[in-house]
């Protein structure tokens, strides 16, 4: 019941991905496999992993977005369950223990998201006290087969909404998703970052999954 896998994405992200990495294995409950997919980075990423001494297999990929790093992540991984984290995210401690109970309480859900906050790229120790329901990428925990029915995470233009999307076909597939209360993920905010601020030409990825939502709704509708 328990096995799981850990699929990071990680694009330029030397400067984090010790941090990230710690937070996994520190987890109550230890991972079968870590997988990290290099999504065409040109810093010095695999040498700080490698430094670490960490059981973490490392996959390279011409740059392509987090969404197809993910993908292929998930595919190297064979265990029941699969838990995704961007490369400058925390996790504390029991976030895995609690999402694994929660499926064990309810076995028809599909997945378990848990709530998040914000905190300084230089104070983890400092997370913000307001916490949101974070339906993301870092609190995700699915079943594997879950990828089977959904299909790969797509990245849109401009390289944000591709797990806004990956959600909604989801949900639409008639898959229970359920959030947990307590936050158990922490969100790093730096500048650079993909999710840092608003951008139009990044934003444009929000408009194209509206765009394929109502096209999905439009489908539905004529095929009932």
């Amino acid at each position: 019941m328990s096995g799981y896998g850990v699929v990071i994405p990680a694009f330029n992200a030397a400067t984090t991905i010790a941090e990230t990495l710690r937070s996994v294995v520190a987890q109550s409950i230890e991972p079968d496999a870590i997988v990290v997919v290099d999504d065409g980075s040109t810093d010095d990423m695999a040498a700080v992993i490698n430094a670490l001494d960490l059981k973490v297999r490392l996959l390279r990929q011409e740059n392509a977005g987090p969404g197809s790093a993910t993908t292929r992540g998930v595919a190297a991984l064979s265990t029941p369950f699969i838990a995704t984290l961007d490369a400058d995210d925390l996790w504390l401690p029991t976030k895995i223990e609690e999402q694994l109970t929660h499926f064990r309480l309810f076995p028809k859900t599909s997945g378990v998201f848990t709530h998040w906050c914000n905190f300084r790229h230089d104070r983890p120790d400092a997370p913000e006290a307001v916490t949101v329901p974070g339906w993301s990428r870092s609190t995700m925990m699915i079943r594997r087969e879950v990828f089977d029915v959904v299909g790969p995470i797509v990245d849109p233009p401009g390289g944000r909404g591709e797990m806004i999307d990956w959600i909604a076909r989801a949900r639409e597939e008639g898959l229970v998703l359920d959030m947990l209360d307590e936050a158990l993920t922490l969100r790093r905010i730096r500048p650079g970052s993909l999710s840092y601020g608003r951008d139009a030409t990044r934003d444009r990825g929000y408009l194209e999954v509206a765009r394929l939502a109502m096209q999905r709704a439009r489908n539905r509708a004529e095929r009932s």
